[in-house]
């Protein structure tokens, strides 16, 4: 009975382990699509302009800019791919012409995060994988054992 037991709770940390991994590889793979797709929307529609780095704190860079209608915009979202920024210092930025508020730095793009994305999941499953791996010594995971068949005579 002990054996059934402890089979059932090594299926369960496993197929919780597999679970997490796969949730934050598809948020991690749903977060570049998001990126490649936003990039693609605002480049459709760019404008080039100069910006003013007002803030910059953990959750968001803050830059004001001006739009050829003289309007005065502080996105309240910040602007994407704003590191390496400081206050204080002019930068270019692409915003797009439909949506103001819809700004990154120029030159930047989805690319960048790839690499954030790809080490989440890779040190993930570099951390899942020796676990099972491990779990796996002391009999099967994902698969309940058949009880052996009474031989016939």
């Amino acid at each position: 009975m002990q054996a059934g037991r402890a089979a059932r709770i090594r299926r369960g940390v496993a197929i919780t382990l597999v679970a997490i991994g796969a949730t934050f590889t598809l948020l991690a793979v749903v977060l570049v699509i998001g990126a490649f797709r936003e990039d693609a929307g605002l480049s459709s529609r760019s404008v080039r302009t100069t910006a003013e780095v007002v803030s910059v704190s953990f959750d968001r860079t803050l830059v004001r800019y001006q739009t050829p209608d003289g309007a005065d915009h502080i996105p309240p979202d910040g602007v994407g791919y704003p590191a390496g920024l400081e206050t204080g210092q002019l930068v270019e930025v692409e915003y797009d012409s439909a949506h103001p508020d819809l700004v990154k730095v120029a030159g930047r793009g989805a690319y960048l995060s790839l690499l954030p994305a790809g080490t989440l999941v890779l040190f993930m499953w570099l951390v899942i994988g020796p676990v099972l791996w491990w779990m796996r010594r002391y009999g099967p995971l994902f698969f309940k054992q058949s009880s052996p068949s009474p031989a016939t005579s």
